[in-house]
C-alpha cells in the first residue's frame, strides 16, 4: 500500500489534466464572446455546488441539538485520526 501512486500523479491523471486544460483553453479562446457575459452567473451557480460537495452536506443536519456531547465525539475522532496518521507515517519511514 505504500507504493500506491496518487491518481493526479499517475499517467491517467496527468492525461486528464492536460485534456481538461486543452478543453478549457479552446472553450475560452473560441467561445469567449459567448462564455464571458455569463461568467458572473456561473460563479454564483458554483457556490451552492461547492457548499454541497466541500462540506459533504454537513452530515444531514444531525448532531446540531446534541451540543457538547457532539463536540467531544469530534475531538476524540480528531485525536484518533492524528494517532493513526502518526502510526502510518512511522510505518512509511521504516
Amino acid at each position: 500500500m505504500a507504493n500506491k501512486t496518487r491518481y493526479w500523479t499517475s499517467l491517467h491523471g496527468i492525461t486528464t489534466i492536460i485534456l481538461v486544460g486543452a478543453a478549457l483553453y479552446f472553450i475560452f479562446a473560441e467561445h469567449s464572446a459567448h462564455v464571458l457575459p455569463y461568467l458572473p452567473f456561473l460563479i454564483i451557480l458554483l457556490c451552492p455546488l461547492m457548499h454541497i460537495f466541500m462540506h459533504k452536506g454537513h452530515g444531514g443536519g444531525e448532531g446540531h441539538s446534541q451540543g457538547k456531547h457532539n463536540h467531544q465525539n469530534e475531538e476524540e475522532a480528531y485525536h484518533r485520526g492524528m494517532e493513526e496518521g502518526r502510526k502510518e507515517n512511522q510505518k512509511r519511514k521504516k
